[in-house]
């Protein structure tokens, strides 16, 4: 039986590695065309090429830098210049900033407050538009395990991602009646290159939870395709996500700190 992407067009921003890549490797394996996006141009194409080689699917590449403020119209309108009708978007572009907030360069956390949420509203305010004329489509929103906790050390990360948690979930709800769909994925500590770009080095718990990418991947867009709300990918995360909110914030930012092994 056909996979219910199959030959659909699937947008992935923050395609270039990590979680990305992967799921630009999930998707195409089931059969949908894929949209790349990222600023890496060279790892773009060869994850393009691979992913034709293998699947035998289309597979287009479009590199930008989503925290630049009009990237998003950019990106839109090459889409739809190309003709594309993109059925999956993949909000995953994002990363985090590790250390005290009031010794953190401004125009590093404002980069990220552009990427991790005005870029992920903006794209899906774009391409949901479409979805809910069409009354088909499928919005994954990549949130994190910080989303449920204040994270001394991740501070601004892991509140951007609260953003991303509740805005999606209500979103969900306003656009179900539509025929679109939207998952909140919210990973834990995974194997990628966050905690390099974040500049931290893993803690013994981190390194203690971490899981694979492509197990991430798959449980998100099992999430997906089945219609969920949100999803909370390993038994741990899940127990941890669930505790967080019986316990006192300030019980659950100290014990976030220790965890990232902050003093």
């Amino acid at each position: 039986m056909a996979d219910t992407w199959a030959g659909q067009w699937a947008l992935i921003t923050g395609a270039s590695s990590g979680l990305g890549a992967d799921f630009a490797r999930n998707l195409a394996a089931r059969g949908a065309h894929v949209i790349l996006v990222a600023r890496r141009a060279d790892r773009l194409e060869a994850l393009a090429d691979e992913l034709r080689a293998a699947h035998h699917i289309d597979a287009r590449v479009i590199p930008a830098d989503l925290s630049e403020p009009n990237a998003p119209d950019r990106l839109y309108q090459q889409v739809k210049a190309a003709g594309l009708a993109v059925e999956v978007l993949i909000n995953n572009a994002g990363f985090g900033i590790y250390g005290r907030f009031v010794e953190t360069p401004w125009p590093r956390i404002h980069e990220m407050l552009q990427l991790n949420i005005t870029a992920v509203c903006h794209l899906t305010r774009l391409f949901a538009a479409d979805m809910v004329a069409r009354r088909s489509g499928y919005v994954l929103q990549v949130a994190s395990i910080g989303a449920y906790q204040p994270s001394p050390s991740y501070a601004a990360y892991s509140a951007a991602k609260s953003f991303i948690l509740y805005w999606g979930e209500a979103l969900n709800y306003e656009l179900r009646p539509f025929g679109v769909r939207v998952t909140v994925l919210s990973p834990g500590v995974t194997r990628t290159e966050f905690l390099q770009v974040a500049g931290q080095q893993a803690s013994f718990y981190q390194r203690l939870v971490m899981m694979r990418s492509p197990d991430v991947v798959r449980i998100g867009l099992d999430a997906l395709k089945r219609g969920k709300t949100s999803i909370v990918p390993g038994a741990f995360n899940r127990f941890f996500a669930w505790a967080n909110r019986l316990m006192p914030r300030r019980l659950a930012a100290a014990l976030s700190a220790r965890a990232m092994d902050m003093e």
